[in-house]
């Protein structure tokens, strides 16, 4: 889709309710779902945490959604595809300042050059116990963006219509930090497998999308 033409629909976005939980089951294994329905979130005490889902123009002026793989460390999220984005910092008045933050260290968009579209539903990742509040934004300017080499392996740029296309809407059967050998329902973009709390996010913004597009 022209990148022009998806700004003006996006705007719709924001007088929109969100779809939510509903949106976040479609794309979490039972195993989870029975989990978050047996507990408090809030009981957990979770660290917070703001991720930035951007889309911007490509070269021929397409719309693209910027995903990252992160880099290979010792935690649960090393080498996993997910939106840039960190956790809270003393220094942040609010989340979407984290998440702001954070999509400028990791990726050099500058908070100036994003124009934030809409709050989504938080999600909470149990193996790490954050709760994350994810944000929709566009991001116009051709500058390009700049990886932080220490945390973000590469770029994953996804054309909007592979994302909104249902044949990319997958399951496979994962070894996850809390479970072994499960189905999981997932999203297979510029060949990677993105499942867990970045697909429960995407499925909530494909909801969305699907209203005004």
């Amino acid at each position: 889709m022209d990148f022009n033409e998806f700004c003006q629909l996006a705007l719709k976005l924001k007088n929109l309710p969100l779809p939510g939980e509903d949106s976040h089951y479609k794309m979490s294994p039972q195993l989870r779902i029975e989990w978050l329905k047996r507990n408090k979130v809030r009981d957990a005490n979770p660290r917070r945490a703001g991720v930035m889902a951007l889309f911007f123009p490509d070269e021929e002026l397409q719309t693209k959604l910027l995903l990252i793989l992160r880099k290979t460390y010792p935690g649960v999220h090393s080498n996993q595809i997910g939106f840039p984005g960190g956790k809270e910092e003393r220094i942040d008045k609010t989340l979407l300042e984290t998440a702001l933050r954070e999509t400028h260290e990791e990726v050099g968009v500058p908070p100036s050059g994003v124009e934030v579209i809409k709050e989504l539903s938080e999600v909470y990742i149990p193996p790490s116990n954050f709760l994350v509040q994810p944000y929709i934004g566009i991001y116009p300017s051709p500058q390009p963006f700049v990886l932080q080499e220490s945390e973000v392996e590469q770029l994953v740029e996804v054309f909007l219509s592979d994302f909104l296309d249902d044949s990319n809407h997958i399951e496979e059967n994962l070894t996850t930090s809390y479970a072994k050998n499960i189905d999981v329902p997932a999203y297979r973009l510029n060949g990677y497998t993105v499942w867990g709390a970045t697909a429960m996010m995407l499925s909530e913004i494909k909801e969305l999308l699907r209203q005004v597009l």
